[in-house]
């Protein structure tokens, strides 16, 4: 119970920040976007309608396509978002100067692409869809088995090329730019707090690595059995993941012990398991 009212409540922050973005960056300046809004967008240049209104019935048509071709589990996740953003668009638009806080349409459009990113990265990030075009691009996936990723910009850039025809070149622009700030923006929120820095050091005073980094720095290792290129001399390797604050310290300490120790380093994006998702083991009484 308590797990599912967390992702509601995301799902909830994450559309009210959408609306937000929407109302407050987006419409007011002109600048061109993707998905249902884009659509919606499109159509009430050429015929007089609530934009919300005309987001809700696109969104309620590929909600009903979505849930006809990917299943019960997909509607479930999407159904949220599907009617609750219209209506949260609909407040949003209505608070007082909210369409005038910037008159400066490339402050809009930084502004408006990291709250995009921010609200969809806080929807997907609890396992839900912003539901909208994805729907197409998901169902494209299904038939076609291509990659998703793929689909969706060619949804995307589909639904940016339909308002081209009535917007100007910096709007086009300007719209290309909130798009891909938007991506990256929501590949951060998404994976945000759980990149980690993993480490493979090869020394031959292996075991006084490990020593100091279980006990002085509270860190975990494993041992990896390798065989050296040149020699081919059997050897361990020390491989551990650490939070980027002690990559200094554990890269200081291996070079106290060891100064010709060979250390990779690579960021990885998520780390499960024991002594990160699960409650660490004690080592001579202490955590690691």
């Amino acid at each position: 119970m308590k797990k599912n009212m967390k992702i509601v409540l995301g799902v909830l922050a994450g559309n009210a920040i959408l609306a937000l973005a929407v109302a407050a960056f987006v419409v007011p300046h002109g600048i061109i976007m993707g998905g249902a809004t884009g659509i919606g967008l499109a159509v009430t240049h050429y015929v007089p309608l609530n934009l919300s209104v005309v987001i809700f019935i696109v969104n309620a048509i590929l909600f009903v396509l979505g849930a006809c071709m990917l299943g019960r589990k997909f509607a479930l996740t999407t159904i949220i978002s599907t009617f609750v953003y219209p209506v949260f668009l609909e407040i949003a638009r209505k608070i007082p100067g909210v369409d005038s806080l910037t008159d400066n349409i490339l402050l809009a459009t930084v502004y408006g692409g990291l709250l995009l990113g921010l609200g969809i990265g806080l929807v997907v990030r609890q396992g839900a869809s912003t539901g909208g075009t994805d729907i197409l691009a998901l169902v494209l996936n299904k038939f076609l088995h291509g990659p998703v990723a793929v689909f969706m910009y060619i949804v995307d850039f589909t639904v940016l090329g339909a308002q081209i025809f009535f917007s100007d070149s910096e709007q086009v622009l300007y719209g290309v730019l909130a798009l891909m700030l938007m991506t990256m923006v929501m590949n951060r929120v998404v994976l945000f707090g759980q990149t980690q820095i993993q480490l493979f050091i090869i020394s031959e005073k292996h075991e006084e690595i490990r020593q100091r980094i279980l006990k002085d720095m509270n860190v975990g290792a494993t041992m990896v059995h390798i065989e050296t290129g040149y020699g081919k001399e059997q050897q361990k390797g020390v491989l551990c993941v650490i939070p980027h604050r002690k990559l200094y310290a554990v890269n200081d300490t291996v070079s106290r012990i060891d100064d010709k120790a060979f250390t990779t380093i690579t960021q990885i994006k998520e780390v499960k398991g024991r002594g990160f998702t699960m409650e660490r083991v004690s080592y001579h009484g202490e955590d690691r």
